[in-house]
Parts: C-alpha cells; structure tokens; sequence
C-alpha cells in the first residue's frame, strides 16, 4: 500500500531579531530671550518618542525624535527654569532573509552617556548617546506533516500551542482638556502624563478603546525654585480597524504619553487647554493548536525519516501591576533643601532569580535641591526594582514587550539622608519562544528483511521514563500491538517493566 502523507501549514508569531542602535546626542539649545539667562545647569533629560515604525524590504526603520529637557537656574534670582529642543532621527536595522507578515516591532532604550553644559548665558551645548534595543517578531507560516496512513506507518503525534498575531498596531491619538490654576502660573516647568487602558472591546472588526491620560503639569507661581504640582485626567475613546479579528483572539492595549502641551487662554478670562499626544500599542493574538507528527517508522519498509524544527511563541504572562521601590543615600550638602524629584526608567531584562526568572528593571532617581551656598543641585541615586511573576526556562528563550512607566515619586530628608519612593507602573507581554522537532518527509522504499521463524518471542527490559513507540520503532512493530500484548494504557513507562515484543503477522 502507498504511504499518504497529509500536510497543513502552521501559522503562528515568532521572533525575528533584536538589534541594538545608538543615537547621537549632539546639540545646541538657545535660550529664547522671554527666559531668564543661565546661571548654572541643573540637569538634563533625554527621552525617546518614536512616531513611526516601518517594515520593508528587509528592513525596520524607526522615525522620531529625542526630546532632550534642560533644567537650569536663573542668573539673577535662582528661579528652577527649563528649556527643551527635539532632536530628529531615522534609524534603520537590518533584518533576516525570512517571509514573514503582521510584523509587531517594539523599541526601548536608555541614555549610555551625556555631557550637558553651559557655554554662555544663552547657549546650552548638550553631547551624548541613548541605546536603543529593537525587536521585530512576525507571522511566519510553516507546513508541517498532520498524519500518515499506509505501507505501515505508525506515528507519534504532538500537539503544538502557540500564538498567532493577528494586528500589531501603533497609532498616535489625541485628546483636549480644560485646564484651570489655582494661581496663574509665572513658569511651566515640565508636562508629562501616565496612561491608562480602562476598557478594550473587539466589535466586527474595530477595537475600541477607552481609557485616560493623567497629565501632571509642574509650575511655579513666582520667581524662585519652589514648585506646584496640577494633575488632570485627559480621557480618551478611539476606534482602530483590525481585520482578521475572531471571537477567541486575545487582545492587550497600552497607551504611552509622548508629548503633552499646555496651551494658555487668549485673554485672563478664558481657559487654558492641555492637549495630549499619546502612542497606543495594541497588540491582538490568537491561540494555535495544531497536531503534528513528531516520529515516525514502518512495520513494513525501511523508512527514511528527516526531521525539522518548527519555531512557535506562546503567551508566558501578561503584565498591567505597579511596585514600589526606594531609593536613598546621604545628600551631598546635609543642610540641603529638597526641591523636587523625578525618576528616569531602564528597559526590563530577565534576570535569575534562583532557579526561575524574573524581570528586574533599573531606575534613577534625580532630586533637586537648593544647596547651602544658594545653588540648585541634582543628586542622581540608582537603585533596582523586581516584579513578582517568576518564569521558568532560558532567558534568551523569551520575548518582552513592557512599558514601565513612573506613576509617582516622593521624597523626603532625614537629616543628611534622602529618601525617596517611587511608585512604577508596568504593561506588557511576556513571550515564550518554543522549538519543537517534528517530523519532515517520509519516505518507504525497501521492506524489511523477513523475521527469523525460529525467534517466536522477544522480552525487553524497560527503564522508567521509556516510551512504548520508541521501544516498537527499534523492533518495527505496531505500538498499539505492545501496549495490548502488555495490557498498558499508557505509553509512558512510569516504573521498571519487562515488556512483550509481540512478532509482525
């Protein structure tokens, strides 16, 4: 009888590199004329917003600009000033030469080094670098061997579980708000935000989704360095088109600030208008199970068996928790006055955390302060922080896509020392990689020599943890035939067994 050999084709999401990129840091900021002069810089911030993410050609090209933040004190009254200039870049990194579709790109990095200084009262000279870390996953199809039948073939089948990207999109959306001060600010200092995802629905091919921007706008009223702080929530509602959705897709949305302005009313009575700019990931999967020949032999032929290795992802963990961290240390000044703090974030990286894997994340805390000689300070504490999940395996065996963000810091001194505590939001995917040896092509050619008349039984003596195919597959015979001569159940030996070897009729 001809051996039939039945095909399908796997679809399912992998990754396909991870890159890393350096981004020149190289700039002159002028300080406009309605800013105070310098005195003396305090501190500067560099901060990455990618716009756009392209793939083509073999290649993923990110476009955006690093938004570079400089704090400095005033000449002439010490008043906490700040200016920012926005550094664009085009970045490129090569990808493998592999088909692939529905490509999900995620980028995060942090500053390697940075030198900032003021070459004179109006002229701010800022050089460094920020390391970018790229990883590019896609769908990726491959055929795979379902089931045989025929010129006695026996077979071990698997079941394979995975995830298939249905969307991985990034869009940039917007939202307005009314903004009214206790006081009319003198000075804006800074406008961040933290996003929030409170409701995803995937209704006949659209994703809605809802949720809020909390913006934090940090000013001052007068001359000086003491600061206030507003808060206000920016809701959101945006629609997204996504084909290809079905009732059992699995969807995750996270929403990441990437630009915040306040804009100030056209006369004393009118209201001033904070308007958010945001990038919302949303990333929809869809699980995959398949049954794929793993081995395979003939009672019959001499059977030519090549095996391959098929590349499938599944979702480890999902993130949305927030941690508490402290940082701390002596002040450089101990009669210094705290100001302010802010907390810069690292990517997350797995890490051993005894025989599992946890993802830790570094961070810097940078607090202001007004030394006793008059001048503002920046004191930088580094610290690190742990989430709870645990996972189990390599670390190169995993995927992640995470957005920590800062929620809230707060500082305090105690006599010499600070403290601070920094409360930090984190989203995400976490993805397992898997590589599973199936079975490639078959081929029967030549029968077996004919058994010898005179062997009439064969006893073997089995090991725990052996597997009844294996054991038939050395002696080509049916492994259903050894599992009723040996009235098992079960393929998996648990125990020592002596087995019967029953002969092919």
């Amino acid at each position: 009888m001809e051996l039939k050999v039945f095909k399908d084709t796997l679809s399912t999401i992998s990754s396909l590199c991870e890159a890393k990129a350096e981004l020149p840091i190289e700039t002159e900021i002028l300080i406009p004329d309605y800013l105070p002069q310098v005195f003396k810089i305090v501190k500067c911030f560099v901060h990455p917003v990618i716009l756009q993410k392209q793939v083509s050609a073999g290649r993923c090209t990110l476009d955006g600009y690093l938004r570079c933040v400089v704090f400095y004190q005033a000449e002439n009254d010490a008043s906490l000033c700040q200016t920012e200039q926005k550094l664009p870049f085009t970045k490129s990194v090569d990808l493998p030469a592999a088909e692939a579709q529905g490509y999900s790109v995620h980028a995060a990095g942090d500053v390697e080094y940075l030198n900032c200084r003021a070459v004179n009262q109006r002229r701010v000279d800022v050089r460094g670098a920020y390391a970018l870390t790229v990883s590019v996953a896609g769908g990726i199809e491959q055929e795979v061997i379902t089931a045989l039948s025929g010129a006695g073939a026996e077979q071990k089948l698997v079941t394979l579980c995975g995830m298939r990207g249905v969307a991985g999109i990034e869009k940039l959306i917007t939202a307005e708000e009314e903004l009214a001060f206790p006081q009319p600010p003198l000075a804006v200092l800074d406008v961040s935000g933290v996003g929030t995802v409170q409701d995803v629905k995937l209704i006949s091919g659209k994703a809605v989704v809802k949720g809020e921007v909390m913006a934090s706008v940090l000013y001052r009223t007068e001359a000086g360095y003491h600061t206030q702080l507003l808060k206000k929530a920016v809701p959101f509602n945006q629609i997204v088109d996504v084909e290809g959705i079905t009732e059992d897709c699995q969807c995750f949305a996270m929403v990441e600030p990437v630009g915040c302005t306040m804009l100030a009313g056209s006369s004393p009575d009118a209201a001033n208008v904070l308007s958010v700019t945001a990038m919302l990931h949303l990333r929809v999967l869809r699980p995959v199970e398949c049954c794929v020949v793993s081995d395979a032999f003939s009672t019959q032929y001499e059977a030519d068996v090549a095996y391959k290795a098929v590349c499938l992802e599944r979702l480890a963990g999902e993130l949305d928790l927030t941690v508490e961290a402290q940082a701390g240390g002596a002040l450089p000044d101990e009669n210094a006055e705290i100001l302010q703090c802010f907390a810069s974030l690292a990517p997350l990286e797995l890490v051993s955390a005894g025989e599992q894997l946890a993802l830790r994340g570094r961070a810097t805390a940078h607090v202001f302060c007004m030394n006793s000689l008059g001048e503002i300070d920046c004191y930088d504490k580094s610290f690190e922080y742990t989430l709870p999940e645990r996972y189990a395996g390599a670390a190169e065996n995993y995927r992640v896509e995470c957005w920590p963000t800062v929620l809230e810091v707060q500082s305090r001194k105690n006599g010499g020392e600070m403290a601070a505590s920094v409360s930090i939001r984190v989203c995400g995917l976490v993805m397992e990689r898997q590589k599973e040896t199936v079975v490639d092509s078959v081929a029967c050619e030549q029968p077996h020599e004919p058994e010898d008349p005179a062997v009439a039984l064969r006893i073997y003596y089995a090991g725990a943890g052996e597997n009844v195919f294996d054991i038939a597959k050395r002696y080509h015979v049916s492994p259903g035939g050894m599992l009723k001569a040996n009235h098992l159940e079960s393929p998996e030996l648990g125990e020592d067994a002596r087995l019967l070897v029953p002969m092919n009729t």
